[in-house]
């Protein structure tokens, strides 16, 4: 007796529906990396799609479902979500090397520590600014954004209309490009302090010749920085919620180009 509960042509809907859900899922700065364990990845890519597909099934077009046809749709609806995972890992990609730029500044760049993310070693303030652009990017539901922008990309992006000979290569440059200048922005209140510094130590080690200007001037600088980044965290904050509010309305862009 053979049951068939699901037309197979839906379930093939379905996989092309989760290989984007997938896509994005696996480039959320949260979900990004080895710290968040395969199970919990593989059910909340399947949950979301699960919720999402009757929605999005009747206004899905008709696809052909060769094997090969098959296999370079769902490459091209994997790497449609990684484009537009992407939109957050800038940000994130910025707070790091604006937090790698002030450690090592600050003396600290022998002091690393493991990010379990990229599986590699990373600055000590690096990984203190990504913790801290994550519990931002949480409390302001930035998750969400991700949920709402899937669907909505249905609508503007129906599966194998994937374009990348337009204005999206241009604009993911021009928005890398902008990353550079945000992450100058995030470190430039400890740079000028520290620049301040430097400038006083060598004043004194110029006046007072038999001053260790060297070995004071690691503890002088670690002291002051971490001044200066508690006394900017609400600067930053606020810089962050506008990246973090911004990144739904350039994924819509970013759709609209491909």
């Amino acid at each position: 007796m053979d049951l068939q509960l699901i037309p197979v042509h839906q379930f093939q809907i379905f996989l092309i529906c989760t290989a984007r859900v997938a896509g994005f899922i696996g480039a959320i700065p949260v979900y990004f990396g080895n710290q968040t364990p395969a199970r919990i990845k593989v059910t909340l890519v399947f949950t979301i799609s699960l919720l999402l597909f009757p929605i999005l099934s009747p206004g899905l077009p008709t696809i052909s479902f060769e094997p090969i046809s098959f296999l370079l749709l769902t490459v091209n609806e994997t790497l449609l979500g990684l484009l537009i995972g992407l939109m957050s890992r800038l940000v994130f990609t910025t707070v790091e090397f604006g937090g790698t730029i002030i450690g090592y500044q600050m003396g600290f760049a022998a002091a690393n520590v493991f990010d379990p993310q990229h599986q590699n070693q990373v600055s000590l303030i690096s990984q203190f600014q990504n913790v801290f652009a994550i519990l931002i990017f949480l409390a302001l539901d930035g998750h969400h954004i991700f949920i709402k922008t899937a669907a909505r990309s249905y609508q503007l992006l129906p599966p194998g209309n994937l374009n990348l000979s337009g204005e999206a290569i241009p604009y993911l440059m021009e928005l890398t490009s902008r990353m550079f200048t945000l992450a100058v922005q995030f470190s430039a209140p400890v740079l000028v302090v520290l620049l301040l510094s430097g400038l006083i130590l060598g004043i004194l080690a110029r006046v007072f010749p038999q001053l260790n200007v060297f070995l004071l001037s690691f503890p002088l600088n670690i002291g002051i920085a971490f001044i200066v980044i508690a006394l900017t965290l609400d600067m930053v904050t606020s810089l962050l919620r506008r990246e973090f509010d911004a990144i739904g309305e350039r994924i819509l862009t970013l759709l609209q180009y491909l």
